[in-house]
């Protein structure tokens, strides 16, 4: 570490919560490569460099927290169109699995958070881009398919990540925490 940050780079940490996103649209033949990469650095490589770096300030017994998506676990409707997104957040389960393997020696705990459609202000933007492309009302098309009718509040997914955090989840590492109103079921 460089000087410039002092004493904070000596710091330990106990929780890591890897949460970064970028997302393009479009068919499979003509996807842009660059936009692949560019998802790519910021979903696979962002998520082992977190867990890299982060399990070198980590305290033993933490919990590191990366986010994935419902994505990462079901190609779903209109995965053509987002061919990078969903490929990316199947790697990011790949990364949680074997960080958890690596790092349970030291009681470090690593787990990946998968919510399913958010009520925020990135989740309407894709819904917007994917609907203009497919002609229908996303949003309305995909409350009618989660069970519970409706996007999850951001509370509703800091809640899951509070608990992965906290120690009441002491015996729980490499395991993937779908949190989508029952749409994956």
């Amino acid at each position: 570490m460089s000087a410039r940050y002092g004493a904070r780079a000596s710091a330990r940490v106990s929780i890591l919560f890897s949460n970064a996103g970028n997302h393009g649209i479009g068919p499979l033949e003509s996807y842009d490569e660059e936009a692949f990469d560019r998802t790519y650095r910021v979903h696979v490589r962002g998520a082992f460099l977190a867990c890299k770096y982060g399990a070198v300030r980590m305290r033993d017994g933490g919990s590191i927290i990366v986010t994935s998506s419902l994505a990462g676990l079901h190609g779903g409707e209109g995965a053509g169109q987002n061919i990078a997104y969903t490929t990316m957040k199947h790697a990011q389960t790949g990364i949680v699995r074997a960080a958890a393997r690596a790092l349970a020696p030291r009681g470090i705990r690593v787990n990946s958070l998968n919510p399913g459609p958010i009520d925020n202000a990135f989740q309407a933007d894709i819904e917007k881009r994917l609907g203009a492309v497919s002609g229908v009302d996303l949003t309305a098309a995909i409350d009618r398919a989660i069970p519970l009718r409706r996007h999850a509040g951001p509370d509703e997914v800091a809640s899951t990540a509070l608990y992965l955090a906290s120690p009441l989840s002491s015996y729980v590492t490499g395991h993937v925490h779908v949190v989508d109103g029952g749409l994956g079921s």
